[in-house]
């Protein structure tokens, strides 16, 4: 699930995790913040300037690989970009 908020302030877009116990182990939940912190270094030129972009991590994203993750948060980042200010 991925939520975005436009606050019109000149600076590089801003990610943030949510990753509850549910989705596993801290071993588990620090892979999947790692994987999304580069999915998400990829997709930052997408990102409008000034953006704040939170990304909250269900337990199926524990066994998501990496191609995976990425379509996903690229999906949502789409999604975003399209809706109306």
């Amino acid at each position: 699930m991925t939520s975005m908020l436009s606050t019109g302030e000149s600076r590089v877009p801003r990610f943030g995790f949510i990753i509850s116990k549910q989705v596993g182990t801290a071993v588990v939940r620090n892979t999947v913040r790692r994987r999304l912190k580069a999915v998400c270094a990829e997709a930052l030129p997408r990102v409008p300037e000034g953006t704040d972009v939170v990304i909250r991590a269900l337990p199926a994203s524990a066994t998501a690989s990496y191609a995976e993750l990425s379509a996903d948060v690229n999906r949502c980042i789409g999604r975003l970009e399209r809706m109306p200010a």
